[in-house]
């Protein structure tokens, strides 16, 4: 269940289509073939289920769990072939929660082998993905067992031995089945992920992939045209986006500046002087160059977020120094564990250390070899509310009720403020890269960042738009959404467009 106690995944009822072997008549084998046809399935398949050893005349033979189409279709015309309604595993939200919520299917001989401890039996249902997966051990309980002795009339004599069943726990998870469902459909099925927590607690809101796929279909029997259809279509419905890691671009920019301001580097009102769209540092960096995308001749630490400038975070990252960037830099959750069940990777600053300047440079507005997820991102900028402490994620309710989660103080609350009040005014600034999330009544903070995924500079490639928001009121929420290929379609301003409606909706400040 969700936070509200909406139902993620939940025990419901499936319409079954089955046949009554004794009622099919004369004409059986011809009902067969008009079944088959109309349910897309094989008349082998079905003949394979009447010809099992348990079946009598008079018992129901389930034939296919039937998705709504096939549901809609009138089978009082076939005889001996009727609907029944069967207990099953229901994902409410489908395609919404899908990566979060994962599903069941049967337990296969590779999952026995692999988990002898489990006890599975033959047709046992398992959690093989996602929330199903990884909460399987406390979702699915143990079967009881009993070794008794009974008479010649079925009573029993003598119980020998007994093992007491063991039912399932329901799980409660941190998650906004709503806020859930809302950023989902703001995808409209562009490639992307999204994460919202709560930046004082850590409760994940949501945790969104798009493009994906109904987990309803592993449940109601999934055909081979659809499965194919998922496995080949380019963006990947089926890969779980929000545990991967990504450039980040200039979402990461807050960092190198908190990291500049607490070490003393640069201050608030320090002015660089930048000409030009291009720079590079001096002859022996080749070709290469740092880029931007408006010319502003003077800015100071404030105006290079807010227009979101790479020159500026590139060349404090240089005065920073390779060692003192990693070594601050890292305590924003990089290089180690999320505390959670679910596998999140760790989010990497270089995977081998930082070899030279073009790298750091590159590093400090979140190119280089920098690599999050939006989870991580999202946690990331929690010591920017928090007076410098960063917060650790919730998912299981369970956990909160342990107790607050710890904390760690990667920024001084002074520094911490500097940085939201610039992070405010690239909202609420006219010519801010987020101006377009400024929302009457409601204070937005909040980044953009386009990361550009290519070889070389000459080239055009792939972009990545992100933008992470936070109200600065309540503090109740914190969204870090991305959108793959944004090139040509208005860069991280496309995923500010996205990301707008979902704060309106989710603060009631909707416009009709």
């Amino acid at each position: 269940m969700d936070r509200n106690g909406h139902g993620l995944a939940i025990n419901g009822t499936i319409e079954v289509i089955g046949i009554i072997p004794g009622k099919l008549g004369d004409d059986g084998e011809q009902t067969l073939v008009e079944l088959a046809e109309r349910l897309g399935i094989s008349t082998e398949i079905m003949k394979g289920k009447l010809d099992a050893a348990w079946v009598k005349d008079d018992l129901f033979v389930p034939i296919l769990n039937l998705n709504a189409q096939q549901g809609r279709m009138d089978y009082s015309d076939l005889a001996g072939v009727e609907k029944k309604n069967e207990r099953a595993r229901v994902y409410p939200y489908g395609a919404a929660a899908a990566h979060l919520t994962g599903y069941i299917r049967q337990v296969t001989k590779e999952d026995m082998t692999k988990a002898p401890e489990a006890q599975y039996g033959t047709n046992e249902l398992i959690g093989k993905s996602g929330s199903e997966q990884v909460y399987n051990e406390v979702l699915r309980g143990r079967d009881g067992k009993r070794i008794s002795i009974v008479d010649s009339s079925g009573q029993v004599k003598e119980i020998l031995a007994e093992k007491k069943a063991v039912n399932g726990q329901d799980i409660r998870l941190t998650i906004d089945a709503e806020l859930q469902q809302s950023i989902y459909a703001s995808f409209r099925e562009d490639a992307g992920t999204a994460a919202a927590i709560n930046p004082k607690t850590g409760e994940i809101l949501a945790l969104v992939n798009s493009p994906s796929y109904d987990p309803n279909a592993f449940i109601v029997g999934l055909s081979t045209e659809q499965w194919d259809e998922w496995n080949h279509n380019p963006d990947k419905p089926l890969l779980n986006r929000f545990t991967k890691l990504y450039a980040p671009g200039s979402v990461f920019k807050p960092i190198t500046a908190a990291v500049g301001l607490k070490l003393g580097v640069t201050t608030p009102g320090k002015d660089r002087e930048i000409h030009g769209l291009h720079w590079s540092k001096d002859p022996s960096w080749g070709n290469y160059y740092v880029t931007r995308v408006k010319e502003i001749p003077v800015l100071n630490l404030r105006d290079a977020l807010v227009y979101s400038d790479n020159i500026y975070l590139a060349q404090e990252a240089l005065e920073i120094g390779a060692d003192a960037f990693l070594k601050e830099a890292v305590k924003f959750g990089f290089e180690e564990g999320l505390p959670l069940q679910f596998p999140f990777p760790e989010a990497s600053l270089a995977n081998e250390g930082i070899k030279n300047e073009i790298q750091l440079a590159d590093s400090g507005y979140g190119q280089g070899e920098v690599l999050m997820s939006p989870l991580h991102l999202a946690l990331a900028y929690t010591p920017f509310i928090n007076g410098g402490k960063l917060i650790q994620p919730v998912l299981d309710s369970s956990e909160q009720e342990k107790g607050p989660k710890e904390t760690r103080e990667v920024l001084d609350s002074h520094t911490s403020q500097i940085i939201k009040s610039m992070l405010v005014d690239v909202v609420q600034d006219p010519k801010g890269s987020g101006h377009s999330a400024d929302i009457s009544g409601i204070e937005i903070a909040g980044k953009t960042g386009t990361a550009e995924l290519k070889i070389n500079k000459a080239e055009k490639g792939q972009e990545n738009g992100w933008f992470v928001a936070f109200d600065t009121m309540e503090s109740k929420l914190l969204l870090a959404m991305m959108i793959e290929h944004v090139e040509g379609r208005g860069g991280s301003g496309y995923v500010v467009n996205k990301a707008t409606p979902i704060l309106r909706k989710y603060y009631g400040k909707e416009q009709f």
